[in-house]
């Protein structure tokens, strides 16, 4: 060995490989940020050059993709499939036109209203189906959808029946309607996607995951799992009739035609194109397959399912197919 030279320890080395990967790793966040901030001044001023249809398309897709996000958390958290989310929605929805209606107040007043309705109606479901998991919770939120719009045409006197309920107070008076129906829906977006990024660094988000990986293990920690899936399914309620509060703004209208179970199922499916994402350009892919599909492909007739399913079919393989630290960063988390 020559006299002037020293052997390499592994801890320098370790410590090297640590230094590179942070400096990679903030790399890829300045990135994602410059990103993620050139897309927001995108929507932030698309309504000054988009016109009208596209203003109030997006401010509907922007409404559908905090819903799907509430599917998606539910997922992420909670590991359970929900084919009833449209309930949570039409809960939200209605909340904000029924106040309206006998009541006489704006959307911004009725939404705190809405959230604990979601939150209540979350929690009522989630107590006597706390022990239910797999397809057999599955089937029981698919129950919910299949009876909802019975029970809203049953208390037509309230709801409005077959004709539903109009949302027309503006939330902000002097601003143009069709401006309000977009910017309030993607300031909501916002804030649901920001208060998810804290949340998962919360120990309440540690201790959901650990239920998730492994029951036995949470609880020797003292994490019951009953308390999990009220947790989870209070917020993903919550979550959701915030999405439906602002749809019901966004579209002006709310009736038993909106809340279908095919609602519901359809939630899924923009979950599923999202890649259960709780990440703003995630959401938005979900948001847009959801609104924009049936618009494109109400023209084809007969056409219709399978035209819907492959669209489905080579979004869901063409995101798979990408790379794994975009695919990882579309959805929100770590490579």
């Amino acid at each position: 060995m020559l006299s002037g030279a020293a052997p390499v320890s592994d801890q320098s080395v370790s410590a090297s490989n640590t230094n590179a990967l942070a400096q990679h790793d903030r790399k890829g966040r300045w990135v994602t940020g410059i990103g993620g901030g050139a897309c927001l001044l995108l929507l932030v001023i698309l309504p000054l050059v988009a016109g009208g249809y596209w203003t109030f398309t997006l401010g509907l897709c922007f409404a559908n993709a905090i819903v799907i996000i509430a599917v998606s958390f539910l997922l992420r958290y909670g590991g359970e499939v929900t084919i009833g989310h449209g309930v949570f929605a039409a809960a939200g929805a209605y909340t904000v036109a029924m106040i309206e209606k006998y009541f006489g107040l704006s959307l911004l007043a009725s939404l705190p209203v809405a959230l604990v309705v979601g939150a209540v109606l979350g929690l009522v479901f989630a107590f006597p189906s706390r022990n239910l998991s797999g397809i057999y919770l599955a089937v029981a939120t698919m129950a919910l959808a299949l009876a909802l719009p019975e029970l809203l045409l049953h208390f037509s006197a309230a709801t409005g029946g077959y004709e539903g309920l109009y949302v027309k107070l503006d939330a902000l008076p002097g601003v143009p309607k069709s401006l309000q129906r977009y910017y309030l829906p993607l300031l909501g977006l916002i804030l649901v996607v920001a208060l998810l990024a804290h949340f998962r660094r919360s120990r309440q988000a540690m201790a959901l995951l650990l239920i998730r990986t492994s029951a036995h293990a949470a609880e020797s920690f003292g994490v019951r799992r009953s308390w999990a899936r009220l947790s989870c399914m209070a917020l993903s309620g919550a979550i959701a009739a915030f999405g439906g509060a602002l749809l019901s703004f966004s579209s002006s209208t709310v009736s038993p035609n909106s809340f279908t179970l095919w609602t519901s199922i359809f939630l899924l499916v923009g979950s599923v194109v999202s890649l259960y994402s709780l990440s703003m350009v995630g959401s938005i892919i979900g948001g847009l397959f959801l609104t924009l599909m049936p618009l494109l492909l109400a023209g084809a007739g007969d056409w219709v399912p399978i035209l819907y399913g492959g669209a489905l079919l080579a979004v869901v393989l063409g995101v798979n197919a990408l790379p794994p630290k975009l695919r990882a960063r579309l959805q929100g988390v770590r490579a």
